[in-house]
């Protein structure tokens, strides 16, 4: 689950990592009302209002403006407030921004030169440990950074047996450049955060930039928290965070029926029984000759009502020309998910395109007479490979 840039600052700040402070405003109004309480607090003359939406690169797409005065505020609030923001991370169709986040200015002139870093904690998965990911080329792509000067970018593996160790917070603050008050302060940083990371369960923690201030302070002037689904139960005040508004309103509408959904690009909607066998009929559609216009995974257990559900989320995509339905029976019997697939089909009424329905395992036999004795317009298969050529009959390939 993605969260919000403010929302995973405030995270980050209860455990002791020191933010860039920010107030969210959802009007011009607000925007203007936080630039002045962000005068009093931190008598911060500029601001930089943020647009809040979850996806990187704000910045590149014009999400991102600083504001000399308060009639500037009032201006950049307007022009982000409602705007659709394309950036690299978002597709050309872009997301439209509901809020912004009025943030102080930390880059402020003194008596150092200000700096900027990448910094990340992840799990790497070819090692099993948690690592933290770093580099003093903050403010850029990471992955031109990785592509052009990969001798740039650490990385500190962590032992989950005795987690970040002092040493290993020093190397960082060390193969940063840093000294004096600024290593010390990057130390705490490091400590703070990564402890933050292991807390609340995140799967991704990515900060650019980490800022070493004019006056030697490290601050995160952005964040992007990225939290594991499947931990959430133990964090409710964290899952009340999730921000609908901004995830696909057909996943949204799928995880409400346990369904797994991704929306794709192809024009074969797929409905299938496991993430194996799903990846496994992704791959037989597209050596059809079809192209997958998603992932669909109804579980182990898939009856009438999933059934049902899965084919009214299939059918809001326009793109969808035929339906393949590919279970194995092991847990559930093929000829109950067959006359599922019959009262569901009966149920939503007439199905403007052909579907193929794949059934293997337990009574797959009893399954595949009921589909063809239903009357409807409905292929039975028991193979894959017949399957397959069903699907390429039905696209006219």
């Amino acid at each position: 689950m993605n969260i919000h840039e403010y929302q995973g600052k405030e995270i980050l700040k209860s455990f002791g990592v020191r933010i860039q402070e920010g107030i969210v405003a959802e009007t011009p109004e607000q925007a203007l009302d936080a630039a002045k309480r962000l005068k009093e607090e931190y008598n911060s003359d500029w601001v930089v209002v943020k647009a809040q939406i979850h996806a990187g690169g704000r910045g590149k797409g014009g999400g991102v403006k600083l504001a000399k005065n308060h009639d500037e505020v009032v201006q950049r609030a307007t022009d982000i407030i409602g705007m659709q923001l394309v950036t690299p991370q978002t597709g050309p169709e872009g997301k439209k921004v509901n809020k912004v986040l009025v943030a102080q200015d930390v880059y402020y002139p003194g008596e150092s030169e200000t700096k900027e870093f990448y910094m990340s904690v992840l799990l790497d998965r070819a090692s099993g440990r948690n690592m933290i990911m770093y580099s003093t080329e903050g403010g850029m792509d990471i992955e031109e950074v990785a592509e052009k000067t990969p001798h740039l970018i650490f990385k500190e593996e962590i032992d989950p047996k005795v987690g970040l160790q002092g040493f290993q917070a020093r190397k960082i603050a060390f193969n940063l450049g840093l000294s004096g008050a600024a290593q010390k302060d990057m130390i705490k940083f490091v400590a703070a955060l990564y402890k933050a990371y292991d807390a609340i369960d995140a799967s991704m923690f990515e900060i650019n930039p980490v800022l070493k201030t004019s006056d030697d302070k490290i601050l995160a002037v952005d964040a992007k928290v990225n939290l594991d689904e499947n931990a959430l139960y133990r964090h409710a005040d964290i899952a009340a965070l999730r921000d609908l508004s901004e995830e696909d309103p057909t996943e949204v509408e799928a995880g409400k029926s346990n369904l797994n959904y991704v929306k794709l690009d192809g024009n074969v909607g797929c409905m299938v029984n496991g993430a194996g066998l799903a990846m496994a009929t992704m791959d037989i559609i597209k050596l059809a000759g079809g192209e997958p216009a998603n992932f669909l995974d109804v579980g182990g257990t898939a009856n009438a009502e999933t059934v049902k559900a899965g084919f009214n989320i299939i059918l809001q995509d326009p793109n969808v020309k035929a339906i393949l339905i590919n279970i194995f029976g092991g847990i559930v019997r093929c000829d109950r998910v067959a006359q599922g697939v019959i009262d569901a089909y009966q149920e939503i009424g007439n199905i403007p395109v052909p579907i193929i329905v794949r059934l293997q395992g337990t009574n797959a036999e009893e399954a595949k007479k009921l589909i063809d004795g239903s009357g409807l317009k409905v292929y039975s298969a028991i193979a894959l490979k017949e399957a397959a050529d069903l699907v390429s009959e039905v696209l006219g390939g």
